[in-house]
């Protein structure tokens, strides 16, 4: 599946139905497409959805750095939209993305990589690629 962008009135239309934060954002739950394994949750202003759903690649909203974060632009590990959905309260957004490469700062595929267990964290995966790596390899350091 190919993702296609709507129309601008189409959507102004579905944007005018986001309930936002009292800080201006919703939450956003990447998930891979074709396999259902949860990657990762951000945040999204309107414009860092508008973006998304234009352009079909993932761009999120960073808290940390108040500005706009295109998923890959410092590490390559890039989302692109197959869809996205509104969740019932329309505060929270489902991507179901195509993930390049690992989601996770950590060098992991997931963010979701420890379980609660009755003796403590128990970390199911190990990374895939070391941090320092995975950001120094596109020029940039992780902030």
């Amino acid at each position: 599946m190919t993702y296609t962008a709507p129309d601008a009135a189409v959507l102004d239309a579905m944007l005018s139905t986001v309930k936002y934060d009292a800080s201006g954002l919703i939450a956003a739950i990447a998930q891979q497409h074709d396999t259902g394994e949860v990657l990762m949750i951000a945040w999204m202003n309107a414009e860092a959805l508008r973006e998304t759903l234009l352009s079909g690649r993932v761009c999120y909203y960073s808290r940390s750095r108040k500005k706009l974060w295109r998923k890959g632009e410092t590490s390559g590990q890039v989302q692109h939209l197959h869809e996205a959905r509104l969740d019932c309260d329309a505060d929270a957004v489902l991507l179901l993305v195509n993930q390049i490469g690992v989601a996770c700062h950590t060098g992991r595929r997931s963010c979701f990589y420890r379980a609660f267990s009755p003796t403590g964290l128990l970390e199911l995966t190990k990374p895939e690629i070391d941090p320092a790596e995975l950001y120094k390899t596109h020029g940039h350091t992780h902030a």
